[in-house]
């Protein structure tokens, strides 16, 4: 076992690595960008070395940089964890020109792998099934848009590099494709700086099953299946293990399939098989195809680990220091079932739009995995992936599993930035989902209701009211007067509405009075009490008080001041929903406009956003040029007044 190893990322990974790395007594070392200072996994590791600028291209891509860091501190290792260089051949080869060990797959699978036409070509002659499709390395528009009439509509343009969903666009007609294969290139070359592309037949009621395997570079095993289908826009949400209605025939013969596809590149270390599932008759042996490989750690490794009890980072660090397979395939077994929901800080209404923020309060529910790289006080930094945390559920059949989770991110509590809590919440409680039947369009089908933010009840804003008085924790003068019962008047601001609330207590009794409600409460030794029951927790934070019923709502104390000085909003200004790089402008001052037209492309965290046009007019200015850094809010364009237009 090696006695010491460097950690080529940052953020939960990075933790998680670490954890298992202390309990077999291995020292770590921590690489973070100046963004990263003062993070979780830097505060956690035995050393730290800084490696550059908050971009990924100033420091956790730069492979020379990190490789340097670990000979300085006599790291006999490299984790890459997953995302950045995880996947970089040239990475590896580096790793091991200098003498270290890559703690992974070789530089000739992970190639066998990283482009997914080659992929397939060869998983084909493996005997693996494969989607129909055209692979080829003709990238004429012309040719792949015949090549997409012979396969039959709709089909699914997919970037040959990377993955994550980014590249990829379904296509329903002939009239959509040259305008979808455009932008599959572009976002394909900036994500992965190669624009190449493959057509599949896109399966029209599929689900997205993959199988872990793990392998010594010779022989490999399977570690059972997770079933991915819960999916917004090519991005996985919640992931299960193992697969609803998934049969003995269909494990075994996944798993041969996934093994095989393992031992043909002569796989070491953990990696991933992905399946595309056709759903429309039930799970059977026939109706799987081999979408790619992932040749590291998944971000949903936990729920395997799970059900099968096998730390697989533990796993990773034994077979690269020279063990051989810790475990046979029949020494290996699955019990029960396990969930997890992947916590993100997004505007799930405006589009699932990545938000930042600094978290004021952040804890978990007790008995739940929770994977998380960060803590109260916390930044969520525009340069990185929002993920707050990954809530892991175990039980002993699907539905108490699931009844966990439900509990779990019923008791999570998040205040300091938007997230996707409220919608992990309904996902969870959707009774499709409670039944199994998953497919990746369940959410898209559903997104109205799933994505809806529940609005703060009167007993809501009688609890911040009450916090943003200070009444919160009893005291022995609390509520006191000498000539009465203690009342006052509280501003709060919720999406944009001034609430004003007005307080009286007297002794353990309080009642709030707003615009539409009474509230009243009491206090007894255990906090104050709603409509009998006890209210919910409740933190304040600066101007911010969040108060953790449901997703929880948070609520600003804005300076009455400023509230009666506010002016009015302006509608003709488009402004940027969130700090990112300003792509494209399509554009020009004087340029009349339709509803819906294109104006500008903003890229933030990888993903391409494409402002439109509110409502048809006339352009009267443009506020920046590509290649600009814009923050949230900053105007983009605006329109003339709709009388002058």
């Amino acid at each position: 076992m090696f006695d010491k190893i460097l950690i080529a990322n940052r953020g939960e990974i990075a933790c998680r690595v670490i954890d298992t790395a202390r309990r077999l007594g291995v020292e770590t070392v921590a690489v973070f960008s100046d963004a990263d200072r003062g993070a979780r996994h830097v505060a956690m590791a035995d050393d730290a070395v800084h490696i550059g600028g908050p971009q990924p291209s100033e420091s956790y891509l730069r492979g020379d940089t990190i490789i340097a860091a670990a000979q300085a501190t006599g790291a006999q290792a490299i984790h890459p964890g997953y995302g950045f260089l995880s996947e970089n051949p040239g990475f590896v080869e580096a790793v091991e020109a200098a003498g270290l060990v890559f703690i992974g797959p070789s530089a000739d699978a992970i190639r066998s792998m990283g482009l997914k036409d080659a992929a397939k070509a060869l998983m084909d002659k493996a005997g693996v099934p494969v989607v129909p499709g055209y692979h080829g390395a003709d990238q004429s528009d012309a040719l792949l848009a015949d090549e997409a009439s012979k396969i039959g509509f709709p089909v699914l343009i997919k970037a040959v590099a990377g993955g994550g969903g980014k590249g990829m666009r379904k296509v329903d007609a002939p009239g959509e494709f040259a305008d979808a294969l455009a932008s599959a290139r572009s976002e394909a070359q900036t994500a992965f700086g190669n624009p190449d592309v493959l057509i599949e037949k896109f399966i029209a009621s599929p689900r997205h099953i993959e199988v872990q395997v793990f392998g010594d570079g010779t022989r490999a095993v399977h570690l059972f299946e997770r079933d991915c289908s819960l999916q917004r826009r090519h991005q996985k949400v919640i992931e299960e293990a193992p697969a609803p209605g998934m049969t003995d025939d269909m494990r075994a013969a996944m798993g041969d399939a996934a093994v095989r596809a393992a031992e043909a590149i002569g796989y070491a270390g953990a990696g991933t098989v992905e399946f595309i599932v056709d759903g429309t008759e039930g799970l059977r042996p026939d109706g799987f195809w081999f979408m790619e490989m992932n040749t590291r750690l998944q971000v949903e490794h936990p729920v395997t680990e799970a059900v099968t009890g096998v730390d697989l980072v533990e796993w990773q660090l034994r077979v690269a220091s020279g063990d051989g397979l810790p475990a046979r395939q029949d020494e290996i077994t699955l019990t029960g079932h396990s969930f997890e929901a992947r916590l993100y800080a997004e505007d799930v209404p405006a589009g699932f739009l990545p938000a930042t923020g600094r978290l004021a309060h952040l804890a978990f529910a007790p008995g739940c995995r929770a994977e998380t790289g960060v803590r109260t006080g916390d930044e969520i930094s525009p340069f990185y992936d929002p993920m707050i945390a990954k809530i892991v559920t175990h039980g002993p059949t699907r539905a108490i599993a699931l009844g966990k989770l439900r509990a779990a991110l019923r008791d999570t509590q998040v205040a300091g930035t938007v997230t996707n809590l409220s919608f992990l919440a309904a996902l969870a409680a959707h009774d499709g989902f409670a039944r199994g039947e998953v497919d990746t369009g369940l959410i898209a089908r559903d997104i109205g209701r799933l994505s809806v933010a529940p609005e703060p009840g009167a007993g809501d804003v009688a609890l911040a009211a009450l916090a943003a008085a200070g009444l919160m924790e009893p005291g022995p003068m609390t509520g006191f007067t000498l000539w009465g019962g203690f009342r006052r008047q509280i501003l709060l601001e919720h999406a944009g509405a001034v609430i004003v609330a007005e307080i009286e207590i007297d002794g353990c009794e309080a009642r709030v009075w707003t615009k539409e409600e009474t509230v009243q409460l009491h206090r007894d030794g255990s906090g104050w009490r709603l409509e009998g029951r006890r209210a919910p927790a409740v933190a304040c934070t600066g101007d911010l008080v969040t108060v953790f019923s449901g997703a929880g709502h948070g609520f600003k104390v804005p300076d009455p001041l400023a509230v009666l000085s506010a002016g009015a909003v302006v509608g003709n200004v488009v402004e940027a929903p969130m700090p990112g790089l300003v792509k494209a402008v399509f554009v020009a001052g004087g340029e009349s406009v339709v509803a819906g037209q294109k104006l500008a492309i903003i890229e933030a965290m990888k993903m391409e956003h494409t402002l439109v046009a509110p409502r048809d007019g006339v352009v009267e200015a443009c506020f920046v040029t590509e290649g600009a850094q814009v923050e949230a809010g900053a105007a983009v364009i605006a329109l003339e007044d709709e009388e002058a237009s």
